[in-house]
């Protein structure tokens, strides 16, 4: 008998925390198997979220225009401008009707102008700013800052995965074979924590001589004897190969071709898998 075993690694190194399976236990698919050390991997998650959280924020700003209190101190401005505007063009009314009768000077009205101007062309700033503040992000802000979510997205799921990987459980349920560490070993990447096997790995090789190849085929029915065995277990053929196993150190002659011998591989069925056990001799007829 031999089993064809699993082996359930982990793709990072790490120190073995945890072990939830001995040797010679039988567990189901998904069944939790053995947890490496993952202080930095929770980290790397946790800076993750919070860059997705940063990029979500700034691209809601950007989709918002500026705050509330942000607007309402650009129209405080604008009032402040308003009323100097106001000023500033009576002023400019006054000193036009004083220099008209000769009482002010001519520099003195440009100044009055001048004044009104800057004061008008302030309020139009200012009101300017006020409609700019209500727009949100340009769309092409809003499209690198939403490229900007989704790559860190992508890292946060790299990071969550990466953290998922030093929890590993059974791919498939099977039987325990090996644990070839233990809590407190360093893992290397890869290396196997824990062997199983699942009953359909479990296969009985057994050689025919080349006379009687011709009478097996795949699917055919076989029984197997072991010792202790209460019955007969059956299997059915999966494999035959099509060389020799074993040559005689002669030329091949009709009168030495009965020493060839082929590989035929069969399997049982996987509720009587656990009835026999890698490395087991055991016999094999056909019924």
């Amino acid at each position: 008998m031999e089993g064809e075993f699993v082996s359930v690694a982990s793709p990072f190194a790490g120190r073995l925390d945890q072990i939830s399976v001995q040797r010679g236990q039988q567990v189901a698919s998904g069944a939790p198997l053995f947890a490496l050390e993952a202080d930095d991997e929770r980290a790397a998650r946790q800076q993750a979220a919070e860059q997705v959280r940063a990029a979500e924020s700034q691209l809601a700003d950007l989709q918002t225009g500026k705050r509330v209190p942000e607007v309402d101190v650009s129209r405080a401005q604008l009032a402040q401008a308003q009323a100097a505007s106001v000023r500033s063009a009576a002023q400019r009314k006054r000193d036009e009707a004083q220099y008209a009768i000769g009482g002010i000077a001519l520099a003195q009205l440009e100044d009055s102008r001048a004044t009104a101007a800057s004061d008008a062309a302030r309020v139009r700033e200012l009101q300017r700013d006020i409609d700019v503040a209500r727009l949100p992000g340009r769309v092409a802000q809003q499209a690198a800052q939403q490229a900007q979510v989704a790559a860190a997205r992508a890292a946060l799921a790299q990071a969550e995965w990466k953290l998922s990987r030093k929890t590993v459980g059974a791919t498939q349920a099977g039987l325990v074979y090996d644990t070839p560490f233990r809590p407190g070993d360093w893992v290397p990447a890869g290396s196997p924590v824990v062997r199983l096997l699942p009953p359909g790995n479990v296969k009985v090789r057994f050689y025919v001589p080349q006379a009687v190849l011709g009478a097996f085929k795949n699917g055919e029915a076989v029984r197997v004897r072991c010792d202790g065995c209460a019955a007969p277990i059956a299997a059915t053929v999966t494999y035959i190969s099509s060389q020799a196993e074993y040559t005689p150190p002669v030329i091949y002659s009709n009168e030495t071709r009965n020493k060839l011998v082929f590989l035929v591989e069969a399997r049982p069925a996987p509720a009587d898998a656990p009835k026999l056990h890698p490395g087991q001799p055991v016999e094999v007829a056909r019924p």
